[in-house]
Parts: structure tokens; sequence; C-alpha cells
């Protein structure tokens, strides 16, 4: 957890962090998928992004420049799956890494003889326990299309918080354990079936990798395209909206506005 200190230090240099309002615009014109948050929960957002970035530590590798709207946009993305869990969930690691487009990581990996084999490994994002995050950045909007890396990187952080990577984050007392497994399990189990067949997914096929991919990859769906994954799967999106607090779904089909100018 947080320490007193480290609590005190973040606040106040949000508080001493000026953002005008046309950067805000500016930089979540490129997020369209904040529009399903309520627009009174904007302003909560933008702050918790600006103690977010008080507190880590963002990098370009390769070369890249990391600019302010790359950190506002990263921080806003992270921010919003523990808008209502609080920033706390992210508090054992520091370091973030944002690279100018997918990323190679050599891999050492043993095969069930004991010989081990060695590759490179294209990424997008990667995220370490107890270690950075791994970004890759690609500087055009973002589009709805349930593919959101920032958000799936950060849903593994999310899934560590237990101990073990595999799809469990820790839940609040008030949520049920059993209603999560089976809610996932069933859905994890549909999905790689449907792949297998051939079917034409709709839901990132990535998910199909392990049960900690399916939930990251949920994870992106339930904040970008919320009302297909709530048709698709609706008990893995009741489970995700228990969790993170939101229902974004709600929103989805609110007609198209001019971003507010929040302060």
């Amino acid at each position: 957890m947080f320490s007193a200190f480290r609590r005190w230090r973040r606040k106040r240099t949000a508080d001493r962090t000026q953002i005008s309002p046309e950067q805000w615009a500016r930089v979540e014109a490129t997020l369209p998928f904040l529009d399903f948050l309520p627009p009174e929960e904007r302003p909560r957002l933008r702050r918790m992004a600006l103690e977010f970035l008080a507190d880590k530590e963002v990098h370009g590798a390769e070369g890249l420049l990391v600019t302010d709207n790359i950190l506002l946009s990263i921080a806003l993305q992270a921010c919003l799956p523990v808008l209502n869990i609080g920033i706390d969930a992210y508090a054992d690691w520091v370091g973030i890494v944002v690279y100018p487009g997918d990323f190679v990581v050599p891999r050492r990996v043993a095969d069930e003889d004991g010989v081990v084999h060695e590759y490179d490994d294209e990424v997008l994002g990667e995220a370490w326990e107890g270690g950075p995050v791994l970004l890759s950045w690609f500087d055009a909007e973002n589009p709805l299309d349930g593919i959101n890396v920032v958000i799936h990187e950060f849903a593994h952080k999310l899934d560590m918080s237990n101990g073990e990577v595999d799809g469990y984050p820790r839940l609040p007392a008030s949520m049920s354990a059993s209603a999560w497994a089976a809610a996932f399990q069933h859905a994890y189990d549909d999905f790689c079936a449907r792949f297998d067949r051939g079917e034409d997914l709709l839901l990132d096929t990535y998910g199909t990798e392990h049960p900690a991919e399916f939930f990251a990859v949920m994870s992106e769906a339930f904040f970008e395209t919320p009302g297909l994954l709530k048709k698709e799967y609706p008990a893995v999106y009741k489970q995700l909206s228990l969790y993170y607090q939101q229902d974004p779904a709600s929103r989805q089909a609110t007609p198209a506005h001019t971003p507010t100018a929040f302060p």
C-alpha cells in the first residue's frame, strides 16, 4: 500500500500541475471510449491521472520522445479501470516504458523434455510482476475496436494483485468468487471452442491464449465495446461491472457530443 508520505507527495505534485482545458480536450478526443463515462466523473478521472503521473516514472525507448500528450493519454487510460477501485491498486511498481510501435522481447522457454528454446517475441505490451509496464505507442486516435494496449496491460497489473496471473484479480468482499469463476470459466471455454471451430469471433481472439489474457481482453472490451461484450457474454459483463464499479454499456448508445471543458 502507499505510505502516508507517498500519498501526500503525489497529491501535492498533482495540486501543482496545471493542464489547460484545451489540452485535456485534445487528448481526450483521441480516446472516444471516455464518453461512456458519466460526464460528472471526468474531473475525478483527470485528477487521478495527475496523481498517477506524480507517482510513476515514464520513459521513452528506442528514441521515442514522451510528450505531455502521451503522458496524459496513458494516465487517463490506466486510471479508467481503477477510477472506483482506487489508485492504490497500482502501488507496488513505478516504471512505465513506452516504445514507438511494436517491440521485441527475448524469450527462453523450456519444453516438456527440458530443452530450452530461445526466440524473439514481437509484442504490443507487457506487464512484469513487481516491475514495469511496457507499452507500444501509436500516434493516432484510438478507434472503438475493443483493442486497447494500455487497458490490457493494466488489467494484467490488477490480475497480479492476488499473487498469480490467472484471470482472477483480488475481488472486493462484496463480490462472490464463485460467481466470478463460473462466469469467466464458462465464457472462456465457450470462446475457445468457438475459436477452434473457426467461427468469426467479434471479440479479440488473443483472449484464447490463457485465462489471464481472456480477463485482459474482456477488460478491453468492457471499456471500449461494452455493448458488444454485454451481448456476447452478459455474465462476464456483469462481473466486470461489479469489479470495476462502472456500467459503460448504459451510456454506449448516448449520441456523440462535443466534449465538455471540465476544469
